[in-house]
C-alpha cells in the first residue's frame, strides 16, 4: 500500500498554531501511527480555544456532508468564557455573526441567525464589497463572499454582457496585485453604478449564500450540534486535556521530590555517602550499598550515585533540596485543580482571555 510522500503533508504554522498544540508533549492527548507506521501523530489537537468554530471546514466524506462558517476569534473567546460562566446567555449578544477572511457584507436575518446557532443548519447572504470611482467611470470590487471566487465572478458579468442582459458594462477585468483583491468594472457615463450592483447581486455570485451543516465528529460518531452544544463538547474535551496535563505534572514534580528527599537523607553524613561510593569494590554494588547505608530505595540511590564527587558537599545538596517545600507546595495546588472541576474550568478562561488579548482581531465581515 502505498502513501503520501512527507511534502503532501507537511505545512506552514502561523504563530497561533503554537496554541494548538500547547503542552501536547504532557500527555494531554491520545496518539497513534501516522500514515506509514514510521511515527506517532496526535488523534486530536489539544486546543486552548474552540478552533472549529474559527477556522472554517468543509468536507464530505462516507455520504456525510460538513459545513461550518468562520466566527471571530475575539467573539468566539469571549462567548466560551461567558456560556462558562452562565449556561443562558444569548449567543447573538456576543457572536454577532459569522466572520470570514474575505469579508463581505452579511444580510443579517436574527431569526436565521438564532436557527442557525441552536441547530446548526441554516443559510444567511453575503454580499461583495464595492466602491465608485468616478473619474474613471469604474465599480471596484475589493472584498467578495467567501463562498466565491473572482474567476466565477468575472465569468457571470461577461456572459450577462455578451448575452445582452446587461449594457451599461464596457469591460471587466482582474487586477488583483500585492495590495488585495480587486475587480475592476468599467461602466457606461449614463450608468448609474449603484442601480448597476444592484443587478449584479440579483444575477451574480457577487451576492451568495453560505449554507451551514454543523456536522462534527464527538468522540468518532458524526453529530449535527449548535453552536452551544459545540461549546460543551469543546469544553469537555479541554477539561480532559488539562487533568491530563496536571495529572503529568503532579507525576513529574512528585518524582524529582522522591529523588530530593532522597538526597536530603545524606546532608547529614555527606562522609559516610563518600566512604561507601568510594569503598565499594563492584560499581553495581554502590547503589545496593548507599540504599542500606542510608535507608533510601534504589531510585534515590542511583540519583545520588551518578552526582559528581565535586558535588558531593554541603552547599550543593543545600542548594538542590531547597526546592523541596516549593514543590510540595506545587503538588498540593494541582491535586488541587485535579479534584475541583471549578479550578479547571477557570483555567480554560484564563487560557481563553489571553488567546483573545494576544491574537484578537476586529471583525473583517460587516
Amino acid at each position: 500500500m502505498k502513501f503520501a510522500a512527507p511534502r503532501y503533508t507537511e505545512v506552514k504554522l502561523s504563530d497561533i498554531s503554537s496554541e494548538l498544540f500547547q503542552d501536547i508533549e504532557k500527555e494531554t492527548v491520545d496518539f497513534t501511527d501516522n500514515y506509514d507506521g514510521t511515527m506517532k501523530e496526535p488523534l486530536l489537537l489539544p486546543a486552548v480555544f474552540p478552533n472549529i468554530l474559527i477556522n472554517p471546514n468543509q468536507g464530505i466524506a462516507v455520504s456525510m456532508a460538513s459545513n461550518i462558517c468562520s466566527f471571530n476569534l475575539k467573539e468566539v473567546c469571549d462567548a466560551t468564557i461567558a456560556y462558562i460562566k452562565n449556561d443562558d446567555i444569548n449567543l447573538l449578544d456576543y457572536l454577532k455573526a459569522p466572520d470570514f477572511s474575505t469579508g463581505g457584507n452579511i444580510i443579517v436575518n436574527e431569526d436565521e441567525l438564532e436557527k442557525i446557532y441552536e441547530t446548526g443548519r441554516g443559510s444567511f447572504k453575503i454580499r461583495a464589497k464595492y466602491r465608485i470611482d468616478k473619474p474613471n467611470h469604474c465599480v471596484e470590487i475589493f472584498e467578495i463572499p467567501y463562498t466565491t471566487t473572482s474567476e466565477a465572478i468575472i465569468d457571470s458579468i461577461a456572459d450577462l454582457v455578451k448575452s445582452g442582459k446587461i449594457k451599461d458594462i464596457s469591460d471587466v477585468r482582474d487586477e488583483t496585485d500585492l495590495k488585495g483583491l480587486k475587480i475592476t468594472i468599467d461602466v457606461r457615463r449614463s450608468a448609474d453604478p449603484d442601480a448597476l450592483m444592484n443587478k449584479l447581486y440579483k444575477l451574480t455570485p457577487l451576492e451568495d449564500s453560505f449554507s451551514c451543516n454543523f456536522n462534527i465528529l464527538v468522540g468518532g460518531a458524526p453529530q449535527v450540534l449548535g453552536i452551544k452544544g459545540i461549546l460543551d463538547a469543546w469544553i469537555e474535551f479541554r477539561m480532559q486535556c488539562i487533568k491530563r496535563q496536571t495529572a503529568f505534572d503532579i507525576r513529574k514534580k512528585s518524582e524529582r521530590l522522591h529523588l530530593l528527599e532522597g538526597l536530603q537523607k545524606i546532608i547529614l553524613d555527606i562522609d559516610k555517602a563518600i566512604r561507601i561510593i568510594r569503598g565499594t569494590e563492584q560499581e553495581a554494588q554502590v547503589v545496593p550499598n548507599l540504599m542500606q547505608g542510608f535507608s533510601i530505595d534504589e531510585e534515590q540511590a542511583d540519583f545520588i550515585a551518578e552526582i559528581k564527587l565535586r558535588n558531593l558537599n554541603k552547599a550543593y545538596i543545600l542548594k538542590q533540596t531547597s526546592d523541596i517545600e516549593s514543590l510540595r507546595t506545587e503538588i498540593a495546588d494541582l491535586e488541587d485543580i485535579y479534584r475541583k472541576e471549578a479550578r479547571v474550568l477557570d483555567i480554560i478562561c484564563k487560557q481563553l482571555k489571553n488567546i483573545a488579548q494576544k491574537y484578537g482581531k476586529p471583525r473583517v465581515t460587516e
